[in-house]
């Protein structure tokens, strides 16, 4: 009974959960009193700084040492800004203004937020190359397509994040740049070879290794080079031969969400979370979306169920839970450089970054900038994957019509763009300066049809792109954002209504 006792332990400490609620339930303050060593936090369970401070002291008061993780990149992921939008641009636009010193101080910057509040661990950065341009998951997460700039990056951002007290992970191994399949729904194939897989996606890893980082996110992803029959996740060739054994990382291995289809699908939650264990991984990431205590308990017994069924080594389990609980004891133990004080006047570090990275590419000496009046805004909005939050503010017409009143927005997604209602947009336009805001236009056929619409009627029209910038030969003149963060639209509004030079 009492090893029947121990392996639950064991295996409660590797499953980090979700919840649904802006205060703890009684499950998860029960699991956490009996041993449970961590959770991980989403935008449903966050409402403002004191009521996640408020939140994570109810977590500690029944475990002190517990870890909260949280999914905050800045940018387009967004969990703690989630209902405004982020006040700091994303890990691409860092990677154009290419300023080492500013990578390092917005994750700082980022990281006493999450400590005022109480969260010590943040699943970022995203170490993946985005050396697919029609990567559907990556993209602005990504610091850029060059490894070497995205190594350098990645380590500057675990630098400033760390050196606030939050442990930082590298996300996802062994790197999910190369893809073209979100792994929320099937299993994205990275069918590079060896060789080439050392000298791109995995460089960066090595350099978040090098720094320190104290976390590695795996990626539900299929790399023949490595293992051509598992996913990374629950492939024992990855995990432990190349992360921890080639690569040298001592610290913890956690799962992308568990429930995602790449892995789940196959094996079931508890299937594949047993699977991830025995292959490699310290940490069980669940509760995006099965956020209940039945599925952090079935992953628990499938766990015990694999050891006393002699699928995974007890010793394996064992040395995962004491991964886990060193990481949680740096994380209550952790120095937390000082904070300099704000001055009267000074502008935020996110802003001061966001307008950095505007890039303005013009095309005819006709339009004006700054606007010399009131503009029409049309938004082509695409639908964004499962790690953005649908309900995240973007855009440029909100902070536009701030500055200048009297602007007006048409938003359109794919299914509402028809021909009639661009020609609507165009007569609310009519006498107007047209401003067109799209989001990685290159990837939707929607969006350059309505874009090359509204371009043939008004040749004048100003492009704002705040996805990935593909092209800059869209419109009279082309402003890149490279972000769709809050502070990003606000750079541009900024740009368009004259408050700030190009």
């Amino acid at each position: 009974m009492k090893r029947g006792q121990e392996l639950l332990r064991l295996a409660d400490t590797v499953v980090l959960p979700g919840f649904v609620g802006k205060t703890p339930p009684d499950w998860i303050r029960r699991r956490l009193a009996d041993g449970m060593s961590g959770v991980v936090l989403f935008s449903r369970n966050i409402a403002t700084p004191s009521q996640v401070a408020e939140l994570t002291a109810a977590l500690r008061a029944e475990n002190p040492q517990v870890l909260v993780g949280i999914d905050e990149e800045s940018g387009e992921v967004t969990r703690l800004e989630a209902a405004a939008g982020s006040t700091r641009p994303g890990s691409f636009a860092l990677g154009v203004v290419d300023d080492l010193e500013l990578t390092e101080e917005i994750a700082r910057d980022l990281g006493r937020d999450l400590a005022l509040v109480g969260v010590n661990l943040n699943f970022a950065p995203s170490a993946d190359v985005n050396s697919n341009p029609d990567n559907p998951v990556i993209g602005l997460r990504s610091f850029g397509a060059d490894a070497d700039l995205v190594s350098r990056h990645t380590a500057a951002w675990i630098r400033g994040l760390q050196s606030a007290g939050v442990a930082a992970c590298a996300k996802h191994f062994p790197g999910h740049g190369d893809t073209s399949v979100d792994s929320h729904h099937g299993v994205p194939l990275v069918a590079a070879g060896a060789e080439e897989l050392h000298e791109v996606a995995l460089r960066p890893f090595r350099a978040a290794i090098a720094e320190g980082v104290r976390m590695v996110m795996t990626g539900h992803l299929l790399v023949p080079a490595f293992d051509d029959a598992m996913p990374a996740t629950l492939s024992r060739g990855v995990l432990h031969d190349l992360l921890r054994v080639e690569l040298g990382f001592e610290g913890v291995i956690v799962t992308d969400g568990i429930e995602m289809t790449a892995v789940s699908g196959p094996y079931g939650i508890g299937g594949a979370s047993a699977r991830a264990i025995a292959a490699g991984a310290d940490a069980i990431c669940v509760g995006g979306e099965h956020a209940d205590e039945h599925t952090a308990v079935a992953i628990r017994d499938a766990i015990v169920d694999a050891v006393l069924e002699g699928r995974l080594p007890e010793e394996r389990l064992a040395d995962a839970a004491r991964r886990v609980c060193e990481l949680a004891l740096w994380s209550a133990s952790a120095v937390r450089g000082p904070s300099a004080p704000a001055r009267p006047g000074d502008v935020a570090i996110g802003l001061t970054a966001a307008r950095r990275t505007l890039r303005v590419t013009r095309r005819s000496a006709d339009v004006v900038l700054p606007l010399l009046a009131p503009p029409h805004v049309v938004e082509l909005a695409p639908e964004m994957n499962l790690a953005i939050e649908k309900s995240t503010p973007w855009g440029v017409g909100e902070p536009l019509g701030k500055l200048l009143p009297g602007t007006t927005v048409t938003r359109l997604d794919a299914s509402a763009a028809t021909g009639s209602a661009i020609e609507a947009a165009l007569a609310a336009a009519a006498d107007r300066p047209l401003v067109t805001v799209v989001r990685d236009a290159h990837r939707h056929v929607w969006q350059m049809d309505a874009l090359s619409h509204l371009l043939a009627a008004r040749p004048d029209t100003v492009v704002v792109e705040m996805g990935l910038p593909n092209r800059s030969d869209l419109g009279a003149v082309h402003i890149a954002t490279h972000g769709a963060s809050r502070v990003c639209g606000q750079a541009a509004a900024e740009l368009l209504a004259g408050d700030t030079q190009p």
